[in-house]
């Protein structure tokens, strides 16, 4: 990836970051090679976490169609949005009202420098540099302000975002703070990673993951009883809290979810609440 405008010379990219990862994984360029080598040592101990990004990606595609369409949500906040890569929020819900509005937030200046890039010609999604562990800022920023109608309903995305957060940032604390910010008729989208299956590679990401420079807290893998406790608030949609391939798996655009077969192998649960 070539430096972009608006380069920030005090950005560091001697250090991995979860979100290029992602991208890489996910077959996109915004990367460097310090990310690429971080996800290679990740397949090392996790062959399939390509495969796992893949079907995690796909569910966000369902979610968000399901909240545009049926659930008729004109408002996205997608929190750890990461960075550009084909199928991004604004563009799936657009398609289905193109009045919607999307505001992404991440900590990776690299992935907002993209972003703002991306959504330079759109008037309906805008990116906002700031740490999901406090709410407020992003709360009170100029984008959700500007942007949303607070008294109509949101839907707040958090996906795979939570197991980089560690209990002693309270994580349920940061979901009931976006639930009680949000009127009655929002939603919330959510998927986590989990040990109750392949527990033996999970444990292995997450010594991994606690060494890297990535991520401030590493990986924190939780059950699923610990996962469930973090929707509390919200009124489940079915399925439920399901292993990601199997939420809603038709979601209309033909793409296979890699883990159809055996969901439980996606080691990811996944949900969407109606609060």
């Amino acid at each position: 990836m070539e430096e972009p405008p608006g380069w920030a010379a005090d950005v560091d990219v001697s250090r991995p970051s979860i979100a290029r990862a992602y991208d890489y994984a996910l077959g996109g360029s915004h990367n460097f090679a310090v990310d690429r080598e971080a996800l290679r040592r990740a397949r090392e101990v996790f062959p399939d976490i390509d495969l796992v990004a893949r079907s995690n990606r796909l569910f966000l595609h369902r979610a968000v169609r399901f909240l545009a369409g049926e659930a008729g949500i004109t408002q996205f906040l997608d929190l750890g949005s990461g960075v550009p890569t084909v199928g991004n929020v604004h563009e799936i819900v657009q398609r289905v009202n193109r009045d919607c509005r999307v505001v992404y937030v991440d900590i990776d200046p690299i992935a907002v420098i993209h972003s703002s890039m991306l959504l330079a010609d759109d008037p309906r999604a805008t990116v906002v540099q700031a740490d999901v562990r406090r709410p407020e800022s992003i709360l009170t920023s100029r984008a959700v302000t500007e942007f949303f109608d607070l008294s109509q309903p949101v839907a707040v995305l958090m996906v795979a975002i939570l197991h980089y957060i560690g209990d002693s940032d309270d994580p349920a604390g940061i979901v009931d703070a976006f639930r009680r910010a949000t009127v009655p008729g929002s939603y919330l989208a959510l998927s986590h990673i989990s040990p109750d299956e392949r527990t033996e590679e999970i444990e292995q990401l997450e010594q991994l993951e606690q060494r890297s420079q990535a991520a401030r807290t590493g990986i924190v893998a939780r059950r699923c009883p610990d996962i469930a406790a973090l929707l509390k608030g919200y009124d489940l949609v079915d399925p439920g809290l399901v292993h990601v391939p199997m939420w809603r798996p038709d979601g209309g655009d033909g793409t296979a979810d890699p883990f159809a077969a055996a969901p439980e192998r996606s080691t990811l649960f996944a949900a969407v609440g109606c609060r």
